[in-house]
Order: C-alpha cells, then structure tokens, then sequence
C-alpha cells in the first residue's frame, strides 16, 4: 500500500518538462520574483515596516516557487522526439574515423 502511493507521488513529482517549458520557467521565475520584490519594497516603505517587507517576499517566493517547481503539464506541449536507444550487435564497438575503423 505504502509503496504504491510512494510510486503514485514520485509519477507526479518527476514530470518532463520541454526546452519552450524550461524557457517559460525561466521566465516566469525572473518575472514573478521581480515582481514581488518591488511589490514588497514599495508596500514596506509606505507601511515603514521591515518586517512586511520580508513577509510578502518570503510570499513572492512562495508563489514562484509553486507556480515554476512542480512540472505542471503546460511545460511539456511541445516534447522534443529523441531518437529509440541504440543497441550494438557485438561486445565490440568501434569507430570511424576519417574511413578507417579504430578501436
């Protein structure tokens, strides 16, 4: 039982993300972190309070930190294809080079 929702979390958890998901995470970070850093300082100077600075900053992390980590579908629309693995037919490999075999 324990193993099988153990498996059911690590599915969810280790989702694919492709290279346009990685580049609107990253975006997403830089924009979502920025934002809430000025957010935070402009509150905190009008309030004069250190402490809500640092409160809606730890908040803007939060945030992006919920909406960038979890591989969230909309990062995989677009997979790259990858080639199928590459089985050798003998112990042996060699390589090419410059049309003589080597190795």
């Amino acid at each position: 039982m324990a193993d099988q929702l153990l498996e059911q979390v690590r599915d969810a958890v280790e989702g694919q993300i492709d290279f346009e998901g990685q580049r609107l995470a990253e975006l997403s970070t830089n924009v979502l972190l920025g934002a809430a850093g000025i957010f935070a300082f402009f509150i905190g100077f009008m309030a004069q309070d250190i402490k809500l600075t640092l409160y809606i900053g730890l908040a803007g992390a939060a945030v992006t930190f919920l909406a960038v980590v979890p591989p969230w579908p909309f990062y995989n629309k677009k997979p790259e294809p990858w080639l199928p693995p590459h089985v050798a037919t003998s112990g042996i490999q060699s390589i090419d080079v410059d049309g003589q075999k080597v190795g």
